[in-house]
């Protein structure tokens, strides 16, 4: 096991992490304020105008890296470029659609892309990418709807395992013990488990329960079809929930932190399931806990864990799409997403950087290898709301009905995938 340093990797990981749990507020409600354009013509507009960028962000560190790197090509294209921050990105981009003044170019989660999509408000430039063979297959699926690559994956996260080191040393475990299988995990969370620390410990919600989901075989979506009853699924639930009676996993709220990241950090859990973006905040707010970071130990089926991403989005009413388009390619380029990662700890969201960001990160290998197995939340319009509902549910898990919780999300699933 090696010795981890911690980085000031704090970046889009956060806003991962309020892209994930903002599920619960981007909803389905994406009637309004359609575009203008003609998103599916396969033609760009071209204009003298200037381009705005709205973005949300983690932090200076991602701010500032956005601005310069705008900024640059501003510079060498001629074409001026302005960046605005949003306070709250879903709610400033759904009032700029509305009011027909929307971005350029905007941070876009996957769970907005069908509604924005349906309604015409996107264009559909996946295609037009000169680099989009460049991208994991798995992110140009979570931007791609009814058969078309809608926009540019500007960088991703994966969920990993945490471990914290000095807690892993003091019981007496090796690196032969970081856990691979289901099995293990079990047995190394239970030896953890002492003097008012439990072993694992991870947030209330689908958006880390299921990795499980995907460790078993199973999964919200599948081939175009609603999985969530599933038996693989029961299964991981089942598995979680007779952990946690054993006192072995705890969610983070049970242990009293707000997120896992914290419960790590305080150490009253010796182990986490989170993505990249916890570097950033060991470094910032627990920089004398030493961690690794392993691959997610296999289940019944296998490696599996979520990623989270956002991409590019371009408005369908942008007169300047052309210059828009120009914009993605030189953000998405490996060396300008080296940068990002470098500047604010995200991951290239391009196999071309994979190389290098390993040879600069080799710490944090774990999570970009999550990304040949990963799974992404699914983009139906709606799905938000399922997964606000289904999260609420999994608060429970405990003393719930894991067949019954799934029920429930499945014929919420049913009522928008089909």
């Amino acid at each position: 096991m090696t010795r981890h340093t911690t980085r000031g990797l704090l970046g889009a990981g956060a806003l991962l992490i309020t892209g994930a749990l903002a599920l619960t507020s981007c909803g389905s409600g994406f009637d309004d304020g359609g575009g203008g354009g003609d998103a599916g013509s396969g033609e760009l507009t071209s204009s003298d105008d200037a381009l705005t960028v709205l973005i949300g962000t983690s932090g200076d560190a991602e701010t500032t890296a956005v601005e310069d790197a705008v900024a640059a090509w501003s510079e060498d294209s001629g074409v001026e470029a302005s960046v605005q921050v949003a306070n709250d990105l879903p709610q400033q981009l759904s009032q700029g659609f509305a009011a027909g003044d929307p971005p350029d170019l905007f941070y876009l989660a996957t769970e907005a892309l069908a509604g924005y999509a349906g309604n015409g408000s996107l264009v559909a430039y996946g295609d037009q990418l000169e680099n989009k063979d460049d991208f994991y297959p798995s992110l140009v699926e979570n931007f791609t709807f009814e058969d078309e690559f809608y926009c540019a994956p500007k960088d991703f996260s994966t969920l990993a395992l945490v471990i914290n080191k000095g807690l892993w040393d003091a019981a007496g475990l090796t690196d032969a013990d970081i856990p691979t299988t289901w099995d293990q995990l079990a047995t190394v969370a239970q030896t953890l488990t002492k003097d008012g620390v439990v072993g694992l410990g991870f947030g209330p919600e689908y958006q880390r329960v299921g990795a499980f989901m995907a460790q078993a075989g199973g999964g919200l979506v599948k081939d175009g079809e609603a999985i969530a009853s599933s038996q693989e699924n029961v299964d991981a639930l089942t598995y979680v929930q007779d952990n946690m009676t054993a006192g072995t996993f705890a969610y983070s709220s049970d242990v009293g932190a707000g997120w896992g990241g914290e419960a790590f950090g305080k150490q009253l859990t010796a182990m986490t399931i989170e993505g990249n973006w916890i570097t950033g905040a060991m470094t910032n707010d627990f920089p004398d806990v030493q961690y690794v970071v392993a691959e997610l130990p296999e289940g019944p089926a296998g490696k599996g864990t979520l990623q989270y991403t956002n991409c590019w989005g371009m408005a369908a009413d942008s007169p300047n799409q052309q210059a828009a388009l120009d914009l993605v390619q030189y953000l998405t380029s490996t060396e300008q997403q080296l940068a990002f990662s470098e500047a604010f700890g995200v991951m290239p969201s391009i196999e071309s950087a994979a190389e290098q960001w390993t040879t600069d990160n080799p710490d944090l290998a774990a999570f970009l290898a999550g990304a040949d197995y990963a799974q992404g939340i699914p983009t139906y319009d709606g799905t938000a709301d399922v997964i606000t509902d289904f999260n609420a549910q999994l608060e429970g898990l405990k003393t719930g009905d894991p067949q019954q919780i799934l029920d429930s999300v499945q014929s919420n699933l049913e009522a928008i995938v089909g």
